[in-house]
């Protein structure tokens, strides 16, 4: 399941950015980068209502997958803090042994 997710947030991240850098500045024609012009390539509205949606859907499929992974990474282990406590009849002892003295060799 972990795979999965990850592979679809991946691809997103990439998707994203893509479709990032393929938006044009603000009063410049999206499709001038592609060598026509914007009614021939996207349509009268040059892509920007396509490109505007399909960046708001990727965001929103970013977003589900950045916590469904945090999600999933939070079940697979617990913090350094938590420990979990055994309970037993008789408390363990924590004393520390000494080990034996060394024995001269003669």
């Amino acid at each position: 399941m972990a795979t999965l997710v990850t592979v679809i947030h991946i691809v997103t991240c990439v998707l994203l950015v893509l479709v990032v850098l393929l938006q044009s500045g603000k009063g410049a024609e999206i499709s001038a980068s592609f060598g026509g012009s914007s009614q021939t390539v996207f349509g009268s509205s040059g892509g920007a209502n396509f490109f505007t949606r399909f960046t708001a859907g990727l965001a929103t499929v970013f977003m589900i997958t950045s916590i469904s992974l945090t999600v999933i990474g939070s079940d697979a282990r617990k913090g350094v803090f938590r420990t979990e406590q055994k309970t037993s009849g008789s408390p363990a002892s924590t004393a520390p042994t000494t080990p034996e003295p060394a024995k001269k060799a003669q």
